[in-house]
């Protein structure tokens, strides 16, 4: 939380990294999709393997010739493409009247064109080229292709385009199958509208065809989106009556959706039911229930979830490992800052976060040869200094009365090429004028125009929470709240303004 005198710069990180692959929980995600339904293979006509006297011997140079052809035949059909998808991308292009010029496109040219105005949301447009392009062959009148296109509409949360276009499929004597059916429920319960969904739910059965898990998979999940505790435990009863056992994707929504709602002992509940079935636990059910410990404080539980997703390859995003220092932090568990870094390096590297966290441990612990340690490490992986690391090393000096080594600290900023900002002027300020003492550091400073500048906080929230922000900064707070609205709309707030104020009060006594 940026104090409101002050400028964040997001750019003064020496790095920032990004995982591989990143999970999170907080947003619901649909259900993992289940294998779809193979046809069965053709049975063979023939038990009896064919001679190999009976195959003609193959003729090297003419493999050679077709394998050419069918290179360029692809090299030209994959060149076609890219222009066609090069004109949908145009701005105010019409890709209905591109197909009206053309006369025809194939079915990968169609579902390409397709799938990029589904991902640029041009869903209407899809609609009508779609409806063109299956008037010019009956055959492209099918299951498959009404299927594919109602799952799209529903997912985009144009439910009156859905439904429209299941009558159509209907009027043409096609049969709706489940998949259908789960597209249209899923869309309606995923914006709120579950008196459509179970209207829809309701017609499947009374036209004979059986909800799956799947089914009812969606609408639980979407119960839980919304918060909708007690239907989703009666979609479960129903699910049940209907004769349609859950699965371990339905109890893995059940307990992400408990995780998010702070339901920690229905959300146990369910895990172990899911075990006693020796149900697999997902990824992302893990980060929930992760989550949800951190959320409470719950240290035990939340290490012993983290270890579980140590053991996988899940990679957490960061600010998850900085909520878990966050309860590390609170109850004063500061040697487990340091693992934390260590395991998180373990997953990925010493980021800029690891290296915090190392540092931090040691600092909170006031042991100066832990922090000589880690800064041995740091200049040895040529880690680049950053005012974060400057001011956790200051502020436990501070806490420690070691005014010898944190003058020295100060002092090397400059040669450091390290800015100092908000959390730097308030260490001096509690350490040495508060006490009526002069420092090189505050000398320097002022000697290059350093307090004439803009206040800049860019030390890590983490070291915030663990050292609090200091007297000088809590007090620049306070009168800065006390000024009116007035007097706060000054734009831009240097340091000096805010030594001024300091000096004010204390001169007022």
């Amino acid at each position: 939380m940026f104090l409101p005198f002050c400028k964040p710069n997001l750019v003064s990180m020496p790095w920032q990294w990004q995982p591989n692959t990143t999970i999170s929980a907080r947003h619901p995600t649909p259900p993992i999709p289940r294998p779809s339904k193979l046809p069965p293979s053709p049975k063979p006509t023939s038990s009896v393997p064919p001679l190999k006297s009976q195959a003609p011997e193959s003729n090297p140079q003419s493999i050679s010739t077709k394998h050419t052809t069918q290179l360029v035949e692809t090299f030209h059909q994959n060149q076609k493409l890219s222009t066609l998808l090069q004109k949908i991308q145009r701005k105010g292009s019409d890709p209905l009247q591109l197909l009206r010029e053309e006369g025809d496109w194939t079915k990968e040219q169609f579902w390409a064109v397709m799938r990029l105005l589904k991902e640029t949301s041009r869903m209407q447009q899809a609609l009508q080229v779609f409806d063109f392009w299956k008037s010019i062959e009956k055959s492209r009148i099918s299951e498959v292709n009404y299927m594919k296109f109602i799952e799209w509409l529903s997912k985009s949360g144009l439910m009156e385009e859905a439904v429209s276009m299941l009558q159509e499929m209907k009027m043409h004597g096609l049969s709706p199958p489940v998949e259908v059916y789960n597209s249209i429920i899923h869309g309606f319960a995923q914006e709120g509208e579950f008196d459509s969904a179970r209207l829809f739910l309701k017609e499947m059965v009374e036209k004979g065809i059986i909800p799956d898990p799947e089914t009812y998979d969606g609408l639980i999940q979407a119960y839980g989106s919304y918060r909708m505790y007690d239907e989703m435990c009666k979609c479960m009863k129903k699910m049940a009556s209907e004769g349609c056992s859950p699965d371990h994707v339905t109890y893995n929504i059940l307990i992400r959706a408990f995780a998010q709602g702070g339901l920690l002992e229905k959300m146990e509940g369910v895990h172990r039911t899911l075990l006693s079935k020796k149900m697999a636990l997902q990824s992302l059910t893990l980060v929930a229930m992760l989550e949800a410990y951190v959320s409470f404080g719950i240290v035990e539980k939340m290490e012993k979830v983290y270890h579980k997703i140590l053991n996988s390859e899940l990679h957490l995003q960061e600010g998850l490992v900085r909520k878990m220092a966050r309860v590390y932090i609170e109850n004063h568990m500061f040697s487990r800052l340091e693992e934390l870094g260590l395991k998180t390096a373990s997953k990925t590297e010493r980021t800029y976060l690891v290296w915090c966290l190392l540092l931090l441990s040691n600092a909170c612990l006031l042991s100066r040869k832990g922090m000589e340690s880690v800064i041995r490490e740091m200049e040895a992986a040529k880690v680049r200094p950053h005012v974060t690391y400057v001011n956790t090393m200051a502020l436990a000096y501070l806490k420690m009365k070691d005014f010898r080594h944190l003058d020295m600290l100060l002092c090397q900023l400059r040669s450091q090429n390290v800015k100092p900002d908000l959390i730097t002027v308030g260490v001096i300020f509690d350490a040495y004028v508060s006490r009526l003492e002069r420092t090189e550091a505050l000398d320097a400073w002022r000697g290059i125009g350093f307090l004439k500048e803009e206040v800049q906080m860019n030390t890590d929230p983490l070291v915030l929470a663990a050292f609090g922000k200091g007297s000088f900064v809590r007090s620049c707070e306070d009168l800065y709240s006390s000024l009116g609205s007035k007097g706060r709309e000054k734009k831009v707030w240097t340091y000096n303004d805010l030594i001024d104020l300091i000096f004010q009060k204390w001169k007022k006594g």
